[in-house]
């Protein structure tokens, strides 16, 4: 006899019981904060093909990724990322469309990780897309959705930490690096991985002066005072025009009154190359993770045909409810089930239950009707 197999593989698991009840309901929680905004649901498959999320797109390596092939030998990957495949639905059913495209989705996503890293291999995220939109008005636009959402799902405290790729790719232009020492250098500083940042550098014979400010500018956070640091690290045109940005974002913040939960940290970079200006972080206690991330991707859109700016956000529910948890933060349930118990020796008693129970699942109310030798 074949063994049988109950457990799930390494990275994925049953989510069910009290655990998923309080995961619908912080769904529903954050998609109404959402819906507040104007967004429009979309669904997009759970798989691909291969080029929506290839290397030329810039999100999750190949090697993470869990490919298959279908009956006519085309490369399928699980969805590891939402936004390359909003991306893609928005070229083909938006091609034309020139007014600002709110879109919204709910789904999991799939990455191939290495066991040893002890990460969830299948999470669920939720998210927004703001696409034909490239003011500063909408980068505040989502930042605040992001407080809102988090306000609304309980957590106490949490933090925004914002920053700017076309900072670091300014830098970098200054610095004399080629794109491929660039993408090398951005997961280094990613990783926080300052010993090896510093050997890049060196091994691609950058000056000191510019070998002190990459390793500066990730000790680089904080307030608006930050900002002024950064500035001064800098030469070029295009990081200076960063700052200015996030100068701008800041003023727009203040006016949707979030300006407490944010912060600015220019050395933060992100392993996704399609993020084109603005990008941020949120983060909690009692969670490493990030609980959501986001940012400006005005290129990406381009791959598929259509040229247009866009910006987003991405909810980790996994990881927003993991600090719930450790937080003691109870998610309150908008209904409670109603357990009627029976005779199953009294006829008339069942009658009675099923009437009242058939009474209250009119009114809207959630009811589990059982004999009452069952057990809970």
């Amino acid at each position: 006899m074949s063994k049988r197999i109950i457990h799930t593989p390494e990275g994925v698991r049953d989510i069910y019981g009290k655990e998923y009840t309080r995961q619908l309901q912080l769904q529903e929680t954050i998609r109404n904060v959402i819906k507040q905004y104007g967004y429009d649901d979309i669904q997009t498959p759970t798989f691909e093909f291969f080029d929506v999320f290839s290397k030329e797109i810039g999100t999750t390596p190949s090697q993470e990724l869990y490919k298959f092939f279908d009956k006519e030998n085309n490369t399928l990957v699980l969805r590891p990322d939402f936004t390359p495949a909003i991306a893609r639905c928005a070229s083909k059913y938006f091609m034309d469309e020139t007014e600002p495209i709110r879109l919204c989705y709910l789904g999991n996503t799939y990455t191939n990780t290495n066991n040893l890293q002890g990460k969830l291999k299948e999470v669920t995220q939720m998210g927004v897309e703001l696409i034909n939109d490239d003011s500063v008005e909408a980068d505040a636009e989502m930042i605040s959705l992001v407080v809102d959402a988090l306000k609304a799902s309980g957590v106490p405290k949490f933090q925004i930490a914002i920053g700017e790729a076309e900072y670091f790719k300014g830098l970098c232009e200054e610095a004399g690096l080629d794109e491929e020492t660039e993408k090398q250098l951005r997961a280094f500083v990613s990783g926080k991985n300052y010993f090896a940042v510093e050997q890049l550098l060196q091994d691609c014979n950058v000056s000191e002066y510019y070998k002190e400010i990459f390793l500066r500018i990730a000790d680089i956070f904080g307030n608006m005072g930050s900002l002024t640091e950064a500035r001064a690290l800098v030469k070029n045109e295009r990081s200076v025009y960063a700052i200015d940005r996030l100068e701008k974002l800041y003023q727009v913040l203040k006016l949707y009154q979030v300006e407490e939960y944010i912060s600015f940290d220019l050395g933060m970079v992100s392993k996704y190359h399609y993020y084109t200006g603005v990008i941020f972080k949120a983060f909690t206690t009692g969670i490493g993770n990030a609980v959501v991330t986001g940012g400006r991707y005005d290129k990406l859109l381009g791959h598929f045909g259509k040229q247009a700016p866009a910006i987003g956000f991405a909810i980790v529910v996994d990881h927003l409810l993991e600090a719930l948890m450790r937080q003691q933060v109870p998610i309150q349930l908008k209904k409670q089930k109603h357990v009627l118990q029976y005779d199953p020796n009294d006829e008339k008693d069942y009658v009675n239950k099923l009437q009242e129970c058939i009474a209250l699942r009119t009114a809207g109310e959630y009811v589990e009707l059982k004999a009452a030798s069952s057990k809970s």
